[in-house]
């Protein structure tokens, strides 16, 4: 079986409110082919969000020019608990998109990488509970009525879920309502679904969001016909990373995400992790093609 796909690029998200780089920043991994198709990886970590982007942007140009095919990794979720665009009564038969175009409308992330995530949880809050639930995770000097430093409840059975089934399946995976503090992925998604969301409208048709857009089953080349990017969550910590000399622990990890994804390619044995999740119930893989979304590459247990 021939390759999906000619580069692999992964991209590990920040939240930062500042201009940074090093740990805890953005970076970009890509591997791609040389001229004597020999696979080569190269990093980059620009200082700011909207720098990652236009980084990403001209990187996907390039791999168009040259007709390649390109899988992007993003390591937050591209999607939200069951129930979410419900909860908000978002307009649409697409969940997820419902909930990417109202990320759109409501996020503000300057090219200084200041930005409003905090303002939007709380608002989420207020249409969803009226209360500082289900987000959570500030600074103290953040904190509002509908938005609290600390988590101030447990989820119940009438509450959305507090994880997706792919975070259940991910184990050990943090939920999307925590906004602030180590492994806050629901600032990451606020901040980075909207970026995605314009690399797709930029790119129509042949920028394609799994498993939204594909659904779940083996991919083949004619699936993937006059597509050039495919976009998907991945979930980067599941691939021991040990670190060369003079690389940070980030950096690590989007080469060995980007290896992994590689090397099952070069086998033919990628196009299966697109396939259904072993032992995911109908209900279960119903809301994660269109709504909650997957991590490529976790099997439910």
């Amino acid at each position: 079986m021939s390759r999906l796909f000619s580069a692999y690029v992964i991209v590990d998200w920040s939240a930062a409110a500042k201009p940074s780089t090093g740990a805890d920043s953005v970076w970009i991994g890509v591997l791609k082919r040389d001229v004597r198709f020999r696979l080569v990886f190269e990093a980059f970590n620009p200082p700011t969000r909207a720098e990652a982007e236009k980084k990403l942007t001209a990187l996907l140009d390039d791999f168009k020019k040259r007709s390649e095919r390109a899988l992007v990794g993003f390591d937050f979720p591209l999607g939200f608990p069951r129930g979410f665009a419900q909860a908000l009564s978002l307009p649409g038969e697409q969940p997820w998109r419902a909930a990417w175009d109202q990320l759109d409308k409501m996020v503000k992330d300057k090219a200084d990488n200041t930005n409003n995530r905090f303002g939007v949880g709380s608002e989420i809050n207020r249409r969803m509970t009226g209360g500082p639930f289900p987000f959570w995770g500030c600074p103290p000097k953040d904190a509002l009525t509908t938005l609290q430093p600390k988590r101030t409840r447990e989820h119940g059975p009438d509450d959305l879920p507090e994880l997706r089934y792919a975070d259940q399946a991910a184990k050990g995976a943090s939920s999307i309502w925590k906004l602030y503090y180590n492994g806050s992925v629901g600032g990451q998604a606020i901040l980075g679904i909207p970026a995605v969301r314009r690399m797709k409208l930029a790119r129509g048709d042949t920028f394609k969001a799994w498993p939204f857009e594909l659904g779940f089953k083996p991919l083949t080349e004619a699936d993937l016909a006059g597509v050039d990017v495919v976009a998907t969550e991945v979930y980067p910590s599941l691939y021991k990373a040990q670190a060369a000399p003079g690389e940070v622990k980030d950096l690590a990890q989007v080469r060995v995400t980007a290896e992994h994804f590689a090397r099952l390619d070069e086998a033919g044995k990628l196009s299966a992790v697109f396939g259904a999740p072993k032992g995911l119930t109908p209900e279960a893989l119903a809301a994660a093609e269109s709504e909650e979304g997957w991590i490529l590459g976790v099997e439910q247990a």
